[in-house]
């Protein structure tokens, strides 16, 4: 398992050039929550690229993720790696009971959410301040069809303080801000 088979496998299934971004994005705050925590930094970027592979073919639930555990069993990916994909959606009842499945959860609608604060900015991500991504999402009318319980959830799930994981997913967005086109 590596970086470079899981962006086959992505691009096998997914044409979509937002939700491949949206994918980029959580690949770098997982690789950034891996290194926080001492842990293996391949592994949380596969899981951030794959985590909605699926999602272009299978866009509802319950296929989505499920569809996709099943093609990711097939090519010999682990347990905990399927566990962790499975348990973002919060329908699948999978308990999100590792940091790598709490991580994902917690940055995979916050990614979103940081896109879109950074699309209506002159600069894009480069002066994206927690403060402004606060005020974006008191706004209900700002990126609707992003759930902001979700966020909220992650956050608490995480152990983090919001405005630290505002922070730091911010941070590790800006590392790959030319693949986002941010």
């Amino acid at each position: 398992m590596n970086r470079q088979d899981a962006l086959t496998l992505l691009k096998e299934y997914t044409k979509n050039e937002a939700l491949l971004k949206h994918m980029y994005a959580v690949e770098a705050a997982m690789r950034a929550y891996a290194k926080k925590y001492n842990e293996n930094e391949e592994k949380w970027s596969v899981v951030g690229l794959l985590h909605d592979f699926d999602y272009e073919m299978f866009p509802t639930a319950p296929d989505h993720p499920m569809k996709g555990s099943e093609i990711l069993k097939e090519k010999g990916y682990p347990e905990d790696v399927r566990h962790a994909i499975l348990g973002h959606a919060t329908y699948s009842g999978v308990p999100r009971d590792t940091q790598m499945a709490k991580v994902l959860y917690a940055c995979d609608e916050l990614c979103g959410f940081i896109t879109a604060c950074s699309l209506v900015r002159p600069n894009k991500i480069a002066d994206l301040q927690v403060s402004s991504v606060k005020k974006k999402l008191k706004d209900k009318s700002f990126a609707a069809n992003v759930n902001r319980e979700d966020i909220i959830k992650g956050c608490e799930e995480l152990g983090v303080p919001m405005d630290e994981h505002i922070q730091f997913v911010i941070d590790a967005m800006k590392s790959v801000s030319g693949e986002l086109g941010l």
